[in-house]
Parts: C-alpha cells; structure tokens; sequence
C-alpha cells in the first residue's frame, strides 16, 4: 500500500465528536488521519463489500440483539390467519 499513487480524494462531513475519536484512534496507533483511514477503512470497506459479494450479512452487538428479541417475541396473528389456522384444524380433525 506504500507504493500506491494516491490520486482521489476522499471529503466527509463529520460531528466534532465523531472526528475527534478518529483523531484519537488514529494517534492510538501513531499516524495521522489520513493514513489510519487507509489503513483502517479501506480494509474494512474492502471485507464489507467481499461479504456482500457472498451474501454474507454481517450485524452489530446492537441489530444482533434487536434481531433476537424480534424472532424471540410470539407471534402476532391476524385476524386471517387466525381463520385459516382454524380452517386447516378441522380439514386436519376430518382427514
């Protein structure tokens, strides 16, 4: 990665907040900005982008939990489904 020319530019729009811990992160490891997003982003858009391409669905701590809590709720059945629940219990009670 050393050896590549750098010919784009990349300009984002960040809070303070957000640019400061990239500031921080970045020092965390002795570089500066510019090259922590090269050697930190890119990779991780790179895996991201591998991962789509194979289908794989990647969730945080955050969405895993919410993902969790949805397929551990019951089941909220409508009225149709409801009928046809009831339906498909007295085909299967005369079959």
């Amino acid at each position: 990665m050393l050896d590549e020319k750098k010919e784009s530019v990349l300009q984002t729009r960040l809070s303070v907040e957000d640019k400061r811990a990239i500031q921080q992160a970045a020092a965390l490891r002795g570089l500066a900005v510019s090259e922590y997003v090269r050697q930190v982003l890119v990779p991780l858009a790179k895996r991201e982008v591998a991962r789509a391409e194979h289908a794989v669905i990647e969730l945080s701590a955050v969405e895993q939990l919410a993902l969790w809590h949805a397929l551990d709720a019951p089941a909220k059945l409508t009225k149709s489904q409801k009928s046809l629940a009831k339906l498909m219990r007295s085909k299967a009670r005369s079959a």
